[in-house]
């Protein structure tokens, strides 16, 4: 029967806790540690990992097996304690929840109450040894039924509950114990059990609503700790009572309720909860109003259901725009409303009555005013008012405007500002002073919803729209505008066209006639009167100007008035330009190569002509009389209205360029026909028709303007390459003028005058004397180098050795050492032909010596003939002049 047993518990057990809501009452002070209760949680996989958690962990910790545990040491309020247990499943993660809900232990005084019920005894049933025979049955065990304890009993403590014997005692030595949550599991310590006698005894109040029911099993042990009986399952129930008032899951309801309900419109449901056995009167509640503000229009607006909590209404007469609120103050009673015996809650309900269309919107005047300029759109004319009872910027309070009369040309439209809820009359087509001076509109004004059902009010509201409308100076038009005139082309300067003439639109004001003037003429053909506007010609029309497009000109006039302010307006005048033949067809292309011989050498021109049909094509082309050498060479013929060809008449012809005149006539009448010249470029060709001379050809026959870009740009090459070269030698100059100064340090001169003129001699130059001072040391010959010249000397000859002045020059002898370098000088073939700066190896202070202007040069040049000089080219003619021919 065993496997049949198992099977039977595992298709009855259900994995979870045994109850949502768990209650239980403890001891006031809980101290940190101290076991609480225990869930109960039953996982029939015995496998399955369960791990407990709390919703409280700063106050309440659950151990793996399921014991609550006191996180800290704390004092229970008077009011009941909850929080959640919760259990997960590990390796599936399902999670169970619970609600446990602690209850501080009431203070009870008096002495204990003393149960005078006879003590039950449970005895163990008999079981025959395995050993025993076989042929006597086993016993079935016992189903021992629940023991009921009330809760919150004040005892004496430890209370007897039942004594648990087995009939093998009388020849045993026995030991009892009990194991389970309440005795060795937590809470341990609630029961207990004598060893020997086998009392089972509680030791403290319980709580209902913290441990419902205890799980117990009885063990009969020997001596020595082994088994004589099977153990025995022992229920205890803890029977509930009246100790836990009513919760509501909110202190707070809100609830909603739509004006005008009727009677027994559903509002809302409020929920409270009692700790205590939903399934006794102390846990079955009832529910009733206490009171309700404000009591208009009826104290008793709303009732509620004693048993589900639903609030519903049960009078008429809820207006939002009186009463926007009802609060009211419900009451939760246990023990089934009695309020004798029952324990009591209250909360609060908050009902908002909401909006609907009871109430249309209402023009605040029957008339409104306003007024507009003419010719102004999207301005606002008028300001529309009106006002609502409802709810502000809800679909019942929102006011759409509709015009219902006095507009059939639809000039304006009414818009709503979102705001203020105001109809803006605006304008949307132009209005002409002139035709229209005043409206009289009819609107009328709703809400986007409808009005609720049963709503007296009419549905809209209407007034009317006085609307004047200012006139304003407008601007003169042209009629036609634009104006279209045709004309042949050719007409002279001065002719009149016609008149192109404006109206001003404003009849109802005082001002003179208008002016008119031209804006837009690009040709710069045409002027107007400023008074009557005629218009007349300043200049030959041209069909043919680039002006004209598709045979057509155009130009713009201005009209002006002298109103307030001032306006004008313009007007565009066409002039279609018929055509006539003032322009002779010309040949094209203006250049055409051939062959020298008469296969192949067709050569095909175009005739082209301003000029449109029929004073253009066809074309007749012929070649002219003189000279007599161009119908001799050439013949043409022509293939087509426009086109013609032109081919060599002889056999053949020398290359070269050669200008063809063709004489081209139109079909106009009368004809014009004008000569063209047909540059033909004759070459020598191969079997294809190719010119194989190009090059000879192009370079016999280039024109005059080819020719001259090409000089051109030889002149200037030419140009550019003698201007480098001139740079190039100034450059050269100037670098051997600079090499042919001396370091400063062994200059004797101050500086060397240069003058871009000629004079009269030595004797106009200032010269510093002082640098021809005696020296007072003499410088080694060792250290003068040898053969000292200009840097821009050619030698030709050995260099002559000057005379090696004395260690201590006499100041009188400074003219001899330079008389001596001076006929040096003269008698030096190499010396250029011209005065030039000469080194002496001379330094010094306090010469006495004069002027170099008193040195006769010319004394001593007397002995030399200079005849040469004239052969040196002109360059030297001067030389030879002034040191040449003899004394004369």
């Amino acid at each position: 029967m065993a496997p049949i047993k198992a099977a039977c518990e595992d298709m009855s057990c259900k994995t979870g806790f045994p109850e949502d809501v768990h209650s239980a009452v403890v001891s006031r002070s809980v101290h940190g540690g101290q076991p609480l209760l225990n869930v109960g949680f039953r996982s029939c996989d015995g496998n399955k990992k369960i791990q407990f958690g709390s919703s409280e962990p700063e106050d309440f910790r659950v151990g793996e097996d399921g014991v609550v545990y006191a996180e800290r040491s704390f004092q229970l309020s008077a009011e009941p304690t909850e929080f959640v247990v919760s259990a997960q499943d590990k390796e599936t993660q399902q999670e169970w929840q619970m609600r446990v809900k602690l209850t501080p232990e009431p203070a009870f005084s008096g002495a204990s109450e003393k149960d005078q019920r006879k003590i039950e005894e449970i005895i163990f049933p008999w079981q025959q040894y395995k050993h025993s025979s076989p042929l006597k049955r086993q016993k079935r065990d016992w189903v021992i039924p629940p023991i009921n304890l009330p809760e919150n009993s004040k005892g004496p403590f430890p209370q007897e509950l039942v004594r648990i014997r087995s009939d093998r005692d009388k020849s045993l030595s026995l030991r009892y114990s009990v194991t389970g949550p309440g005795a060795d599991q937590p809470p341990t310590g609630i029961f207990i059990i004598n060893p020997i006698s086998g009392q089972l005894s509680v030791t403290k109040p319980l709580d209902r609503e913290q441990i419902a029911s205890f799980h117990l099993r009885a063990h009969a042990v020997d001596v020595n700790g082994n088994q004589v009986e099977n153990p025995i399952d022992i229920v205890i129930n803890v029977i509930d009572m009246n100790d836990n008032r009513p919760e509501f899951l909110h202190q707070v309801w809100n609830g909603t309720v739509p004006e005008g309900s009727k009677p027994g419109t559903y509002v809302m449901t409020v929920t409270a909860i009692d700790a205590d056995d939903p399934n006794a009167q102390n846990g079955m509640l009832r529910y009733r109003i206490l009171s309700q503000a404000p009591s208009s229009p009826s104290p008793n607006m709303f009732t509620i259901n004693n048993e589900t909590g639903d609030i519903i209404t049960v009078a008429a007469g809820l207006d939002r725009e009186k009463v926007q609120q009802y609060t009211l103050i419900i009451q939760a009673t246990d023990m089934e409303g009695n309020p004798t015996y029952g324990l009591s809650n209250t909360a609060t309900a908050v009902i908002a009555v909401t909006d609907v269309n009871d109430n249309p919107p209402e023009f605040t005047a029957m008339t409104f005013y306003g007024e507009v300029p003419e010719n102004r759109m999207d301005v606002i004319v008028a300001n529309l008012t009106v006002t609502d009872k409802d709810q502000p910027h809800t679909p019942a309070w929102n006011a759409v405007y509709r015009l219902t009369g006095g507009d059939p040309a639809g000039h304006f439209t009414i818009l709503t500002d979102p705001n203020s809820n105001d109809g803006l009359v605006t304008v949307v087509k132009s209005i002409d002073f002139e035709t229209n001076r005043m409206f009289v509109l009819t609107v009328a004004a709703e809400n986007q919803v409808p009005l609720a059902k049963g709503i007296q009010h009419p549905p809209q509201s209407t007034a009317t729209v006085s609307i004047t409308v200012i006139d304003v100076n407008e601007s003169p038009y042209f009629v036609p505008n634009p104006k279209l005139v045709r004309q042949e082309e050719g007409l002279m300067a001065g002719s009149m066209l016609t008149t192109f003439t404006a109206q001003d639109p404003d009849r109802y004001m005082q001002q003179t006639s208008l002016r008119y003037s031209k804006l837009s003429d690009p040709a710069n053909w045409l002027k107007i009167d400023p008074v009557n506007g005629q218009i007349t010609t300043t200049a030959v029309l041209d069909r043919e100007s680039i002006y004209v497009q598709n045979n057509m000109y155009n130009a713009t006039f201005l009209a002006s008035d002298n109103g307030i302010p001032p306006m004008s307006g313009t007007g565009t005048l066409q002039i279609y330009l018929l055509d006539i033949n003032d322009n002779a067809p010309q040949v094209h292309p203006k250049e055409a190569t051939t062959c020298e011989t008469l296969q192949p050498n067709a050569i095909n021109i175009t005739a082209v002509d301003p000029d449109i049909d029929p004073n253009a094509g066809p074309f007749a082309f012929e070649l002219p009389d003189t000279p007599a050498s161009i119908k001799r060479n050439w013949t043409i013929v022509r293939i087509s209205g426009d086109h013609a060809q032109l081919s060599l008449r002889i056999r053949f012809l020398e290359a070269g360029i050669y200008d063809v005149p063709i004489v081209i006539t139109d079909s106009g009448n009368p004809h014009a026909s004008s000569t063209s010249l047909l540059k033909v470029k004759v070459c020598q060709c191969d079997l294809n028709g190719d010119c194989t001379d190009v090059d000879r050809i192009v370079g016999a026959g280039l024109g005059t303007g080819a020719i001259i870009a090409i000089l051109l740009c030889i002149i200037i090459l030419l140009i550019l390459v003698l201007m480098f070269v001139v740079w190039m030698k100034r450059r050269d100059k100037e670098r051997q003028a600079k090499q042919l100064l001396i370091d400063p340090e062994d200059d004797v001169r101050d500086n060397i005058l240069k003058y871009d003129e000629e004079g009269g001699g030595e004797e106009d130059q200032d010269y510093d004397l002082s640098q021809l001072q005696q020296p007072d040391t003499v410088e080694p010959d060792a250290i003068k180098p040898v053969g000292i010249r200009r840097l821009d000397e050619r030698p030709i000859h050995a260099e002559p050795q000057y005379p090696v002045r004395s260690a201590a020059p006499h100041p009188g002898d400074i003219g001899d050492f330079i008389n001596e370098g001076l006929k040096a000088a003269d008698n030096d073939p190499t010396a250029p032909p011209y005065d030039s700066l000469l080194v002496f190896d001379y330094e010094g202070s306090g010469s006495t010596a004069g002027s170099l202007s008193s040195l006769n040069s010319s004394s001593s040049g007397g002995e030399q003939d200079y005849d040469y000089l004239n052969d040196w080219g002109p360059r030297f003619k001067k030389l030879a002049d002034m040191y040449g021919g003899g004394d004369d």
